[in-house]
């Protein structure tokens, strides 16, 4: 069975992602932070990390590409999972009974159409999952929770509004984390189809990104994410993240070693099959 570190807690949308990805017979090891699941997957505490990078709405999760880069974890898959907030009550209560509504704020947000309808007290939590844990702990006749399906069947609550979320196409991109000895230099693997992340800094000067750019040109490279963030020690200084599709590892090989030439600053996250919706 493969143990595997998640931020949030059984039955969160990470949950879901560890048991899409390996199937249902997983250890979790639940985790506050992600910062914690990057340092469970570097001191070999588990198998692999779940982290989400980034939202279809919210965007990028910028504190995590930091972790990327400065923990000893490579990418080794990403997942592709469709948001579904669900109205639940313990067994038995209707509807009628409810007063007051828990949730992660970011899942109390994605609902403000359907919760606007309503007067109930909206209660900010610290994850979905855990206010689905809470609720059948307290046995709450007046309370609802917002969370997965997965957390209704896991903690024994009742589904009294599905799908409830505002925008239907709400999708978040998951990556699989695996230890990575940095000290290592592995070769390029050149397989034939598949996706890499990577990071790139260049001097700051007029036209640089440009000519970088250009290292890409003529090799069927996909570029479907080009993401810059601070250099924490630099001010007013970027590195530049990419995700990349190719289907000749080959060619992915050649673009490489022509930033090389240029004295780019290169550092690959990690080569991986391009993921799956879930």
């Amino acid at each position: 069975m493969k143990k595997v570190a998640i931020q949030g807690y059984r039955g969160s949308f990470h949950h879901i992602v560890a048991e899409g990805i390996e199937g249902s017979e997983v250890e979790i090891l639940a985790c506050d932070t992600f910062r914690e699941v990057a340092h469970a997957v570097e001191q070999r505490r588990v198998d692999y990390g779940i982290m989400a990078i980034e939202n279809s709405i919210a965007g990028s999760i910028l504190p995590n590409y930091n972790l990327l880069q400065n923990c000893n974890v490579h990418i080794t898959g990403e997942a592709y999972l469709r948001i579904r907030q669900n109205l639940m009550v313990n067994r038995g209560v209707a509807l009628d009974d409810i007063c007051e509504v828990e949730s992660h704020h970011m899942a109390l947000l994605q609902c403000t159409d359907y919760l606007d309808k309503h007067r109930w007290q909206l209660i900010e939590s610290a994850d979905t999952a855990l206010s689905a844990a809470q609720l059948q702990a307290s046995g709450s006749r007046t309370k609802a929770v917002i969370a997965s399906s997965l957390a209704a069947q896991l903690f024994n609550l009742d589904i009294v509004a599905p799908d409830i979320h505002t925008i239907s196409d709400n999708y978040t991109r998951f990556l699989r984390l695996e230890y990575s000895d940095r000290s290592l230099t592995e070769p390029i693997p050149c397989n034939e189809g598949g996706k890499a992340s990577l990071y790139f800094k260049i001097s700051n000067t007029s036209g640089s990104l440009y000519d970088t750019l250009g290292c890409f040109e003529g090799l069927d490279l996909n570029m479907t994410k080009l993401q810059s963030y601070p250099i924490p020690t630099e001010p007013w200084h970027y590195m530049f993240h990419t995700d990349m599709e190719f289907s000749s590892g080959e060619n992915f090989a050649k673009a490489i070693e022509r930033l090389r030439e240029r004295g780019v600053e290169v550092h690959i996250y990690g080569i991986y099959q391009k993921g799956k919706d879930l």
